[in-house]
């Protein structure tokens, strides 16, 4: 009987030490707590200018911030998965623009939606959040929002990400003969056209067109982008958008200016089978920049959504070579 119960004590004890050893393995593959807060992404809203902009954040606050600013017909979706991949080591803020995403939509008739007023909301943004230098991630309607920002305090910008964000002649192709004309002539007839871009063959367009493999880019985007699209007096401000994008194109000038003089480290992750902002507007971005690493990936407009790996990996080293970190 003595026997058995040594016996019985002794495995016991075993099972007791294998369990601690198991519970002390597993915890050693875990990520620690302060890692995961770091890391975690939060979806907030900030009252600017009276307005409720809502923006996803990701990382610590004490880690230098990328701003990702988001194109046409979209949102900070966009986003959704470059943010995680960046957000361990750097802040990471993806804004909505007012009556896109999930930020408030004013009513035409008592706010402007132009260029002007798009990047002076998220210059406000900024100041709400306490922010001030930071990397940009211009993308479509993102790089006259963000070159706006950048000429007005070159100070504070630490780089440029530039992919599919056109600032020179040469990227303004025949696809834009349509909103040309609307420039010229805003009139109703000259309008409709354009008016198919965001309905729901055009948003699938803009997704689908140049990428390698459709069964990739997830249908979800263009459904979550015409839950904006699709409030009332929404086809009207795209439309007010379309044609303040002519206020863009004499402003080219002045930006190609900002890069000479100032040369900020700049990045450029181009989809070259992109049909809107063609690889034509991201060769020119070599006169005028030294430091600058390039990179033409085959995919279309909305890289991220099948090259997203690819591009991140591609910033993270980008930022870390230039001592950004």
């Amino acid at each position: 009987m003595k026997t058995l119960k040594i016996t019985l004590s002794t495995a016991v004890l075993a099972m007791m030490t294998l369990t601690t050893y198991a519970f002390v393995e597993t915890n050693k593959n875990e990520i620690p707590t302060t890692e995961l807060s770091a890391n975690s992404i939060t979806y907030n809203t900030v009252e600017v200018d009276g307005l409720d902009i809502f923006y996803r954040e990701g990382g610590s606050k004490n880690k230098p911030t990328i701003l990702l600013l988001h194109g046409y017909p979209t949102s900070s979706h966009m986003f959704r998965n470059l943010i995680v991949d960046l957000a361990k080591d750097y802040h990471v803020l993806a804004p909505d623009y007012p009556g896109y995403g999930r930020s408030e939509q004013p009513p035409m008739a008592e706010f402007d939606y132009t260029f002007d007023n798009m990047a002076k909301i998220i210059e406000g943004f900024l100041t709400k959040l306490a922010v001030d230098k930071f990397s940009i991630y211009l993308m479509d309607y993102g790089a006259p929002v963000g070159y706006r920002i950048a000429t007005k305090h070159p100070e504070r910008i630490q780089s440029l990400i530039v992919q599919n964000g056109n600032a020179y002649n040469e990227g303004i192709t025949e696809f834009w003969n349509p909103l040309k004309k609307y420039w010229n002539n805003p009139s109703v007839e000259n309008g409709k056209p354009l008016e198919e871009f965001h309905k729901i063959g055009g948003l699938k367009w803009q997704y689908t067109h140049g990428v390698g493999d459709v069964s990739k880019i997830s249908p979800d985007n263009w459904e979550i982008d015409l839950q904006h699209i699709t409030r009332k007096e929404n086809n009207e401000i795209q439309l007010a958008m379309f044609y303040d994008y002519r206020t863009n194109i004499s402003l080219y000038p002045k930006w190609q200016k900002y890069l000479r003089d100032y040369q900020p480290p700049t990045l450029i992750v181009w989809g070259k089978n992109d049909q809107i902002f063609p690889a034509e507007g991201a060769y020119p971005y070599k006169k005028d920049l030294k430091n600058i690493e390039f990179h033409l990936l085959d995919t279309g407009h909305f890289a991220l959504e099948e090259k997203g790996d690819e591009i991140a990996n591609y910033i993270l080293n980008f930022l870390k070579k230039n001592n950004i970190k």
